[in-house]
């Protein structure tokens, strides 16, 4: 890969719901972000399992209206990998739904490709659970 591709860092995220559709204030939340510039969507799968264990999928360039993420409707980069899926379906719980998403935090494209021009590297990213941060910020208080 060109190392001077303009790119911030990527992540991918699973998003669990309960039932076949996925949250429309969530989506919404989703789509805001976006328009906003801090992230660019680049690859998206739904998952659900019924009841009876049965997993039906469907990726970002099939029909996504019934599943409530038609709005997110991208072209797909082809980044959640097979064994992603196999994890994710193996794990979902029945009677429960999943949108995987992969995006690029845009507010970072500038300062990561600048510090990599600079012979730089992008060296620990890691994501601080959530529950941990409220916690921690709960002590301080």
């Amino acid at each position: 890969m060109d190392e001077t591709v303009d790119i911030g860092p990527v992540e991918l995220v699973v998003l669990a719901f309960p039932g076949a559709t996925v949250n429309t204030e969530t989506v919404e939340a989703l789509q805001e972000v976006v328009a906003r510039g801090y992230v660019t969507l680049l690859d998206l799968v739904y998952i659900a399992k019924d009841e009876a264990g049965n997993i039906t999928q469907i990726d970002v360039d099939e029909d996504l209206d019934d599943v409530g993420l038609a709005v997110l409707s991208i072209e797909a980069k082809a980044l959640i990998s097979d064994e992603d899926l196999d994890v994710i379906r193996e794990t979902l719980e029945p009677g429960s739904s999943a949108a995987i998403i992969v995006y690029e935090q845009t507010w970072a494209r500038k300062f990561t490709t600048s510090a990599r021009a600079a012979g730089g590297e992008v060296a620990l990213h890691v994501q601080i659970p959530h529950e941990v941060v409220v916690a921690a910020v709960q002590a301080a208080f």
